[in-house]
């Protein structure tokens, strides 16, 4: 589904200067192992941040929008990109391309990286928006881009994972799966890990393509894992959240709620003591991070594709109702809301407080 207004909105003090903070957001998840937490970045946030600015453009934003260097950059889905400034929302370039985006931007050593709708992979310089590069996949491209080991990795609706060198784009290798891979890979101790969607949590070693052996989820897997402590956590389309052992693929522990059956479309977040999720449900969960047992859950008014993100004591989540929560990341309780009022489908990111 799609946003219904192209509009990136910036919230932090209500003045234009923000507070001392250097953390960038240059991806999708905020860092390379999908955690979606801002760490001490987050905690510059103000305990009711006030808008700054919006920009609006384009039909609409499903692209987490990332920071690096004092810049946002977004991308829409009518195929416009643009690099804003991070206290004013001013456009420094904006770019247009022929197919839309829904993946995010990755920056990267002053390359910006992403895949659009067409499956074309483009590099950019990320001050400019001139092109360094470009390769073409067989299929869309929604997964994000993350950089390890040499490699910029990225999944395709082609059916495969790709290992592209970060200067050139030539393939270092491929890898075959056996459905469209939707998600955004992590990266820890050396592998690549990603689900797709049939149903498989992939562990690929970055050095050469060579596949550990593959973990059967049971479902279409559209969610981004997030990696931390040695294990993989993620939800699936079967309404589970699964943490899997990193080194042997073996399961730790599975969540769901037996009274309530939906999806787990957007990625988990993973704080110290907690994994929070969203579902379809129109719920936000929090899950105690060793054993696998709730600890609490937040009702909003609709379904949840955006992935929340944790600031501090804080979780950020942004529903289609419309409404960006902030919320007690211990107890779930409501500590403040921003109404937007329209669906939210982009993924909130934190920099910069």
């Amino acid at each position: 589904m799609r946003a219904r207004l192209g509009v990136v909105a910036a919230l932090a003090l209500g003045v234009l200067m923000a507070p001392a903070a250097t953390a960038d957001w240059p991806m999708f998840r905020g860092d390379g192992r999908n955690t979606g937490d801002a760490g001490k970045g987050g905690e510059a946030l103000p305990a009711k941040p006030e808008l700054l600015w919006t920009f609006r453009g384009g039909e609409g934003f499903e692209a987490t929008p990332t920071v690096a260097g004092g810049r946002v950059y977004t991308a829409s889905l009518d195929g416009r990109l643009h690099a804003l400034d991070l206290e004013t929302g001013r456009p420094r370039w904006s770019k247009s391309f022929e197919a839309g985006f829904r993946a995010s931007p990755t920056v990267h050593d002053g390359t910006l990286y992403l895949g659009d709708d067409a499956g074309v992979f483009h590099a950019l310089d990320a001050a400019t928006g001139e092109e360094r590069w470009s390769f073409a996949t067989d299929g869309e491209i929604v997964s994000s881009a993350n950089l390890a080991g040499g490699c910029v990795l990225f999944g395709s609706y082609d059916q495969f994972l790709y290992c592209l060198d970060p200067q050139s784009g030539k393939p270092r290798w491929k890898l075959e799966t056996g459905g469209p891979v939707h998600a955004s890979p992590a990266v820890a101790d050396g592998l690549a890990v990603v689900g797709g969607c049939d149903g498989l949590l992939r562990r690929v070693r970055l050095e050469d393509g060579v596949e550990l052996p593959p973990v059967t989820l049971g479902g279409y897997i559209g969610a981004s894992p997030a990696v931390a402590g040695g294990r993989a956590y993620l939800g699936t389309f079967e309404s589970e959240v699964v943490a899997l052992g990193l080194a042997d693929g073996e399961r730790v522990w599975t969540y769901s709620d037996p009274k309530r059956s939906f999806p787990f479309y957007a990625s988990p977040a993973v704080g110290p003591r907690h994994v929070v999720i969203a579902g379809r449900d129109k719920r936000v969960h929090g899950i105690d991070r060793a054993t696998g047992r709730g600890s609490w859950t937040f009702a909003t008014r609709a379904k949840v594709e955006a992935s929340p993100v944790i600031a501090g004591g804080r979780v950020f989540a942004a529903g289609e109702d419309g409404v960006l929560y902030g919320l007690d990341l211990d107890t779930g309780e409501e500590r403040w809301r921003f109404e937007i009022g329209d669906a939210l489908e982009a993924s909130p990111a934190v920099a910069a407080g």
